[in-house]
């Protein structure tokens, strides 16, 4: 038998074969592997889940609404429709019927009073979507009521990415603490098979899924880290992979002429940013920070790195959200203005500063590259370390004497919100989670808390009051706010039904897609 790289493979006790297409048979599982460049999965509580895992959670579990940040607009999920109330402090969910957890238990309203009020409780990951929620009241069994303090957009915090999930009540413990790896949690098209931490998660088609099942679906997905570029473009070119991501460029533009694959560029709103330390010398020294961001080669990262595929940013929300604004002041690169920072500063002739990125990124690495040489041009030695996410997020959160000087990474929305882009990245934490940058300014605070009260009643003074937060973070540099990207996707031929949606990034609703030859 021929073997050649496909998409269909045959599933054993034992192993995992890849066949030909044409020589499976009707009953052998549809299987796709999505080839990521980063860990699937960083933690498998759905309520606690902040990171790479939004790609495999979005497929298990579900919300009670998606967004739609296209055609901006609503899409029904667990629930069919909802009402608000004229003050806009009551929110009424009227939830679809028939829906079963993956174990094989009805979902109703008592689920999502237990899911929402425990992702509260744990006030972990992105759980902030939900303070304004004062209580949850059960009408019956297919009606839900939230009581709010302030008026807030719930329908797209019950559309969010992360942390708007409702999940069984049996995949909890006593304790209140997530049985890992238990199968049936969810009310999504897939649910766990198995996994293999930090490299692999093998989810299967759930058979009960309320939206049903086309013809040609797709039965098994594994969501496999693959941090070796070259090896990620083979697996699709070859079939082995259904679809990837975080490829060269320069691989973009030579796959775009082969008939084996199809490529996507989609609109984003990820963008790439490197936080500086702002508590720990010498970067201390907002002089320090500016002279720094003066010498990041903006224009040339974006025009050899990401190959045109973006823009430089103006603040930290990115282009194609509301709150961004071209009329932000931006640092342009400037030596000159860079080497009198330095100066003014008091920076030594021996300055050295560790800056970190996600390896398996090129797009990080090349970038970071880039910097290091326009910054040697001043004397400054850039120390470069590609680390896996968990161990970059690891040096992040531990001693601060030992933490990176500068973090690069990608955001992308919780909430398709400016908050999701200013809370979680610079509202001041006690503990760091995602404020990397370590950044304390109760008047950053304010005003971004603020604005997203303000969101639900006029969207103009929120919108100015996310874009004067903004203001303050470039007046401290809090972070070097490098471009605001577009996505591309690289899919096997066979796969149809691909639609990428800007609001869960790096997301693919496997459910969506069918396999023709």
């Amino acid at each position: 038998m021929e073997k050649t790289m496909k998409l269909f493979i045959v599933l054993s006790l034992i192993s995992i074969f890849i066949i030909t297409g044409s020589a499976f048979a009707a009953d052998t599982p549809t299987f796709a592997v999505y080839a990521l460049n980063s860990e699937p999965l960083t933690n498998w509580d759905p309520a606690i889940e902040f990171s790479n895992g939004i790609h495999v959670h979005n497929n298990m579990y579900e919300q009670l609404l998606r967004y739609d940040s296209i055609e901006e607009k609503i899409i029904p999920m667990l629930a069919e429709s909802y009402t608000v109330s004229e003050d806009g402090l009551t929110w009424t969910f009227n939830l679809r019927a028939g829906v079963k957890f993956q174990n094989g238990d009805d979902f109703t309203a008592e689920d999502v009073k237990f899911s929402v009020e425990r992702t509260m409780q744990l006030a972990a990951g992105a759980s902030y979507i939900w303070s304004a929620v004062e209580s949850i009241n059960v009408v019956d069994p297919l009606t839900v009521e939230f009581k709010l303090a302030y008026k807030n957009p719930l329908d797209l915090v019950a559309a969010t990415g992360y942390a708007a999930f409702i999940y069984s009540s049996k995949c909890v413990n006593e304790d209140n603490t997530w049985i890992d790896e238990t199968p049936g949690c969810g009310t999504g098209p897939y649910m766990l098979r198995s996994a293999k931490w930090g490299d692999e998660v093998i989810l299967q088609k759930f058979d009960g899924y309320w939206g049903g099942w086309q013809e040609n679906s797709i039965d098994i997905v594994v969501f496999k880290k693959v941090s070796e570029t070259a090896t990620r473009r083979q697996m699709i070119e070859t079939g082995e992979a259904a679809i990837t991501v975080e490829l060269p460029y320069t691989d973009v533009e030579v796959l775009k002429n082969n008939p084996e694959v199809v490529v996507s560029v989609n609109p984003s709103l990820q963008n790439l940013i490197g936080m500086f330390n702002t508590q720990k010398a010498p970067l201390d020294n907002v002089k320090l920070r500016q002279a720094l961001a003066y010498a990041f080669p903006y224009q040339a990262v974006i025009d050899t790195v990401i190959g045109g595929y973006g823009q430089q940013s103006y603040g930290m929300v990115p282009a194609g959200l509301w709150g961004w604004s071209d009329q932000l002041p931006r640092y342009e690169y400037d030596l000159e203005k860079a080497k009198a920072l330095l100066e003014e500063a008091g920076a030594g002739s021996d300055l050295s500063l560790v800056l970190t990125y996600t390896a398996g990124n090129e797009a990080e690495k090349s970038t970071a590259e880039l910097y290091k040489s326009e910054l040697a041009k001043l004397g400054v030695n850039l120390d470069i370390r590609g680390m896996p996410w968990d161990s970059q997020w690891e040096m992040a959160l531990g001693d601060p004497s030992q933490r990176q000087d500068i973090l690069m990474m990608y955001w992308w929305p919780d909430l398709p919100s400016p908050y999701s882009f200013l809370y979680s990245t610079f509202h001041s934490e006690d503990e760091p989670l995602f404020n990397l940058a370590y950044y304390k300014n109760p008047e950053f605070d304010q005003l971004i808390d603020g604005g997203n009260e303000m969101t639900s009643s006029d969207i103009e003074a929120a919108k100015q009051m996310f874009i004067d937060a903004q203001k303050m973070l470039l007046d401290d540099a809090a972070s070097i706010f490098m471009y605001d990207r577009q996505d591309i996707w690289v899919t096997y031929k066979t796969i149809q039904g691909f639609k990428f949606n800007p609001a869960y990034p790096t997301v693919v609703f496997f459910h969506e897609l069918t396999v023709q030859n």
